[in-house]
């Protein structure tokens, strides 16, 4: 005896050993025995063999239209046994029986499964939705083959252009335009962003990379509101100082300023002078919802995209030859450079002169220093702010910037809207010059004196700690283990930070003896520390993929395919004269930080952005290897208004 039973929502055949009544011994066709229910047997039969039922009934079952069986049955339930006498007109044979049960069951949009070979005939109306639902998604499947093809001949559908953001940064799965894309993707071998750049859907790696970061950080876009910035304050006294910044020529939101006034018999007073947005930005106005959306500018190489409108910057920015609103902090020094009175002050300051590092470094630098300087105009204030810088750096015993390190300069020349035709020059300086050095401490000083003023009227702030090595907003006044100050808050970049504008309205109100914006362990407070310090690390990583970008265009452009590079730890390596750090795992294993290689460049991937590389040997020279110290290279950066 052979059963035709029901097991894991298909068909089996098999021959019967032994029928205990509610369960059965069987022989599948492979051998295999096992115990079945009864309840799941549909058919029993002697003939075909069970290992012939299917192979003889399948055949039959696909002559079998759905839509024929599907008009010849009548309403209601229905076993299939029952239906085969109907069709076949006569008691069905094991092989007939299979063949409709098999026709049946394949077609579910026509009959509806209610047990054991029991079925339903779908209802008219139903039957109509789930067949224009089937044509549906097989036009959608041959229209998803025809984009497929085309993204595989890098011809690019309208549909799936009309999605490239989409495609690229937050990708619908549910979409057939996407389930396309994705699938001419694992078809060609290439990443999203390869694909639709070789279909022309993207211009450059330039744009994929900046668009991403407008997709997570700007997604409304870059424009500003029209706002108008607020008027200046006109009673503010008229500080009697001659001023000067020093800043790149690329800077254009010049925060600090200062000034060297002598005081015969004494000394000098240093004056430290800090642009303020904040006497005419007002917590809860419109600007300040723009600098709180923003909370930082955005710097890259050959663009940025700033906290406030430029009009406003332009209002606000100590530029040279006018009088502007500052924050003033003044340093009463003797003539053993110590610091022997201070005071904190609201006023007009007339900015001389805006010094530029390209126009200073050539006669003001380490070279120079101890000679004759060249006659310039500032030439003593500089000198005497220098001469200060390092008694203020031996007196917290840590360095105002990292030396052996280099900063860079990128020049791009060209329209950013087609940089593949842009050139770009690379320049390195070493940090820790002597302008770095007086800009950085006297930064250093006044963002300690002014966080230690708050914290003793005990004025919510915004300060930077460093404790056991780890760098962190808080708003309790932590010692910054790395400046080796007792507290520590950026004050002094009130036109590009806004954790600077916060504090600057608390410092205001506290010269001015007001309520301050924001009351200790205010929720506002906090939740503006929380979105700072998690943006402004968000920017600082785009900034840094940004140079990378570069640096690998520079490389290109250059025709470069060796380079020489040190080894810093393991398999990192730092390329020589580029800001480019990365991973050789071709480099022995015992080479020593310092060593000095030569690479062979193997592959430049500006969609990563990654530059491959493989050793081909030693250079002779071992250098020393500067301290990866990022922390505390970040904070000297910043210091200095970086």
């Amino acid at each position: 005896m052979n059963l035709l039973f029901e097991e894991d929502g298909g068909f089996k055949a098999a021959s019967m050993l032994a029928d205990n009544d509610s369960s059965l011994q069987v022989e599948m066709p492979s051998g295999k025995r096992s115990k079945i229910k009864a309840a799941t047997v549909l058919l029993r039969f002697e003939k075909p063999a069970a290992g012939a039922l299917f192979d003889q009934a399948t055949p039959l079952a696909e002559e079998i239209e759905a839509d024929f069986l599907w008009e010849c049955v009548s309403d209601g339930e229905f076993s299939f046994l029952d239906f085969a006498r109907d069709y076949y007109g006569h008691a069905p044979s094991p092989v007939e029986a299979t063949a409709v049960l098999l026709a049946v069951h394949a077609a579910p949009v026509y009959f509806h499964r209610k047990g054991k070979g029991r079925f339903r005939k779908a209802p008219a109306d139903i039957l109509a939705a789930a067949l224009a639902s089937l044509e549906k998604k097989r036009q959608q499947a041959i229209t998803m083959e025809g984009w497929i093809e085309a993204l595989k001949e890098f011809r690019l559908p309208s549909e799936i252009g009309a999605l490239t953001d989409a495609l690229l940064y937050a990708p619908d799965r549910n979409k057939a335009e996407t389930k396309a894309f994705e699938t001419a993707c694992a078809d060609t071998g290439l990443s999203a962003a390869q694909l639709l750049f070789k279909c022309g859907a993207i211009k450059s790696a330039y744009h994929l990379h900046y668009r991403r970061f407008l997709h997570e950080q700007f997604p409304k876009g870059t424009n500003f509101p029209a706002l108008e910035a607020p008027r200046l304050p006109k009673d503010l006294p008229r500080a009697d100082v001659r001023a000067f910044s020093i800043d790149d020529a690329q800077t254009t939101e010049i925060d600090d300023a200062l000034s060297v006034t002598r005081l015969p018999g004494i000394g000098t007073r240093i004056g430290i002078h800090i642009a303020a947005p904040g006497l005419a930005i007002e917590h809860g106005s419109p600007l300040d919802g723009v600098a709180r959306a923003r909370l930082s500018t955005v710097y890259m190489p050959g663009n940025k995209i700033t906290m406030l409108p430029d009009a406003v910057v332009q209002n606000y920015t100590l530029a040279g030859g006018v009088d502007c609103p500052a924050v003033s902090l003044y340093l009463t020094v003797n003539e053993s450079l110590e610091v022997v009175g201070q005071e904190s002050c609201l006023e007009m300051v007339h900015i001389a002169a805006n010094l530029r590092h390209h126009e200073i470094e050539p006669w003001f630098n380490a070279e120079t220093i101890g000679g004759p300087l060249a006659d310039h105009r500032f030439k003593d204030e500089l000198l005497h702010l220098w001469h200060f810088a390092n008694a203020c750096e031996g007196r917290r015993g840590k360095p105002s910037a990292m030396q052996g390190n280099n900063d860079y300069n990128f020049s791009i020349e060209g329209d950013l809207a087609d940089p593949d035709a842009c050139t770009v020059e690379i320049s390195e300086r070493k940090r820790g010059s002597p302008l770095d050095k007086l800009v950085a401490e006297l930064m250093i000083v006044a963002n300690s004196t002014w966080g230690g003023l708050l914290a003793e009227k005990n004025i919510a702030c915004l300060y930077r700690a460093q404790t056991q090595g780890k760098v962190r907003m808080t708003t309790s006044p932590l010692p910054h283990e790395g400046l080796g100050v007792p507290q520590y808050a950026w004050m002094t970049s009130p036109l590009r930070r806004y954790c600077d504008m916060v504090n600057q309205w608390q410092l205001i109100a506290c010269l001015k003896g007001e309520t301050p914006a924001f009351a200790q362990k205010s929720a506002e407070l906090f939740g503006a520390m929380r979105d700072f310090e998690m943006t402004y690390a968000a920017y600082a990583d785009f900034q840094r993929l940004m140079e990378r970008y570069w640096c690998l265009g520079w490389l290109q452009q250059r025709g470069l395919t060796e380079i020489d590079a040190t080894v810093r730890r393991e398999t990192l390596v730092k390329i020589d004269h580029l800001p480019l750090m990365l991973r050789v795992p071709s480099l022995p294993g015992d080479l020593t930080p310092g060593q000095r290689v030569h690479l062979t460049i193997e592959n430049i991937d500006q969609f990563a952005p990654e530059l491959t590389c493989r050793f081909l040997g030693l250079i002779g020279e071992t250098t020393v290897a500067p301290q990866l110290d990022e922390v505390v290279v970040a904070e000297a950066g910043e210091v200095a208004g970086q």
